[in-house]
């Protein structure tokens, strides 16, 4: 993927040279070529065009830090050797890089365009509205860094930086201190946006979401390793997350799997997306993550190579399911399991939709994909390539027809590029980062509203499911891993849990199942073909010599890249403390 420093990035943003992207009427953009700063944001629209590319181009060299990070390394995806499966990435990791320089750009592109947007000739609504929505998306570029690399530093102006020439030596600043400049920063952006924005854009209740999001995180700093969490703090993340569940207007999706759908990529369940477009004119508006996490002959354009990968055998198992089960007998009645990982037996009406199945259905038949290479579809890999039995489903957005017909944008698909959007942040979370406030240190709740959140999220997966008496945080830490796997979420669980309870964050990723199966190509293909389920025991096992990942607490805080400490040698030196609040203005 391309390669941004963030520096670099914003040095070209000081000279006012701006690139937007499109993303159907949503993301409309200005001119094909480049435009001026100085010559631009004259009326509303232009306001509205000249942010819109926040929405994507400047996260693309995120994506696949996003599963690396957030899914591989907290065991919830097998990813072959890499260093993210055994916790030992290191700071010339190419990804990690990429993931890096990403985020920067974010900061850099977000605090140009606000300041652009201060003089622009138009109505004040819509400046603050658009002026929010940069200081939003600079929010949550900084609240994946500080999770990620812990200790940052500060960017909080650009141009100012370049002015006085501070941009080569700034410092890393204490995390509590990063914590309390994005609260800062959402403060403002929830000054700016309106109540209830048009659907995909971000607006008061989305960033009052990623508010509670933080001071959930926040009050694990507090604690300094007493493991007692800022009762200030849970407070606080409770207060948000209960204005947006009762004061929003959303709700969720009635059908788990329709949220990762083309034809919902404005949904209103999602409160911070990325909105991406299959538009091949402009390289980093586009998703490219079926690529990475699809299997071979997905779709036309020769660009899938993740059937080598897959869902862990980990997170099979929280889910209840194992690839050793008869898929004619197994029970499961949770409906996010098949909305995240493909398993034997399984059929899906909203891939390939274009196409039928030996058994008359209009969809995508997992088992005939695999071993069905002539008659169906444009040719799948005519084996079982996945090591734990199961592949990917979300982010995935089928074949050809498929995008043409439900993307929001009208643009057909090719060789990596898609319109799919990625949810970010979603309602659910906020459900059950309430849940988990009003829990707090005690363990358990009884508090009505606390389960009544929990179990808005679980009724929808699990529709037997009965409303509890109480929930514990075994119960909402559990629930978190099976609503958000696969969205770039688990790992910062395991990050904020850290900040508090380092020994159980250490102690449930050494005993996880990371490893790889033996024999599930012959159990599927035997099953394909006679539709007999026979297993082997002596053949068909999980990898019981799987060794552990090393974890330590020095897992829990990823290594700054090695360019980046080039350029700036006091990135290697202890952080300093910043009051932020007096310190920085917006």
């Amino acid at each position: 993927m391309k390669r941004l420093k963030y520096l670099y990035t914003a040095c070209l943003l000081a000279a006012g040279t701006l690139v937007a992207s499109s993303c159907d009427d949503f993301l409309d953009r200005p001119a094909e070529d480049s435009y001026n700063a100085g010559t631009f944001y004259k009326d509303d629209s232009q306001c509205v065009q000249g942010v819109n590319y926040l929405y994507n181009s400047p996260w693309y060299d995120f994506q696949r830090g996003f599963i690396k990070v957030g899914e591989v390394m907290s065991g919830n995806y097998y990813w072959g050797s890499s260093p993210y499966m055994t916790l030992t990435v290191n700071s010339t990791d190419a990804d990690l890089t990429s993931m890096s320089n990403s985020l920067w750009s974010v900061i850099g592109h977000a605090n140009t365009v606000y300041n652009n947007l201060k003089g622009a000739s138009a109505s004040q609504a819509v400046k603050n509205q658009c002026m929010g929505e940069c200081l939003a998306w600079k929010a949550m570029a900084y609240f994946f860094l500080v999770r990620s690399f812990g200790d940052v530093p500060i960017i909080h102006d650009n141009s100012a930086m370049l002015a006085d020439g501070s941009y080569s030596n700034v410092s890393r600043v204490e995390k509590a201190d990063v914590y309390d400049y994005i609260i800062m920063t959402l403060e403002k952006a929830m000054e700016l946006l309106p109540r209830k924005g048009n659907p995909g854009r971000i607006d008061y209740y989305a960033a009052e979401g990623l508010l509670a999001k933080v001071y959930l995180y926040r009050s694990g700093v507090k604690a300094n390793g007493n493991g007692q969490r800022d009762a200030a703090d849970l407070q606080k993340a409770a207060q948000y997350a209960k204005d947006v569940i009762d004061n929003s207007g959303r709700t969720l999706m009635p059908n788990y799997s329709d949220v990762f759908r083309l034809q919902n990529a404005l949904n209103r369940e999602c409160l911070f997306s990325w909105l991406w477009t299959a538009d091949t004119s402009i390289w980093t508006v586009q998703n490219t993550l079926q690529s990475d996490l699809a299997m071979q002959g997905f779709d036309e354009f020769g660009d899938c190579w993740g059937g080598y990968n897959g869902p862990s055998a980990d997170l099979q198992a929280a889910f209840g399911v194992s690839p050793l089960e008869d898929p004619a007998t197994r029970t499961e009645v949770d409906a996010r399991r098949k909305a995240t990982m493909m398993m034997a037996g399984d059929f899906y009406d909203y891939f390939w939709t274009d196409k039928t199945d030996r058994q008359g259905r209009k969809g995508f038949n997992f088992l005939q994909f695999l071993y069905d290479s002539n008659g169906y579809g444009s040719g799948g890999p005519g084996t079982l390539q996945s090591a734990t039995g199961a592949n990917c489903v979300k982010h995935l957005y089928g074949d050809a027809y498929d995008h043409k017909t439900y993307a929001v944008d009208g643009i057909s698909a090719s060789n990596m590029h898609s319109s799919l959007a990625t949810p970010v942040l979603r309602l659910s979370d906020v459900y059950l980062v309430y849940a988990e406030a009003v829990i707090g240190n005690n363990g358990s709740t009884a508090d009505a509203s606390a389960i009544d959140a929990y179990y808005k999220v679980r009724s929808r997966a699990v529709r037997s499911a009965a409303r509890p008496a109480s929930i514990t945080w075994e119960d909402v830490w559990k629930e978190r891993r099976l609503e958000l796997a696969m969205e770039g979420d688990r790992w910062y669980d395991f990050v904020r849990r850290s900040y508090y309870d380092m020994a159980g964050s250490i102690r449930e990723l050494k005993q996880q199942k990371r490893g790889a199966y033996y024999g599930l190509n012959t159990l599927y293909k035997n099953y394909y073909e006679s539709k007999a389920w026979n297993v082997d025991p002596s053949t068909m096992h999980y990898a019981t010599e799987t060794q552990a990942p090393n974890v330590s607490e020095q897992s829990f805080t990823l290594p700054f890249p090695s360019q980046d400490i080039v350029f700036n040698g006091n990135l290697q030196k202890g952080s300093v403390h910043v009051d932020v609040r007096s310190t920085y203005a917006y």
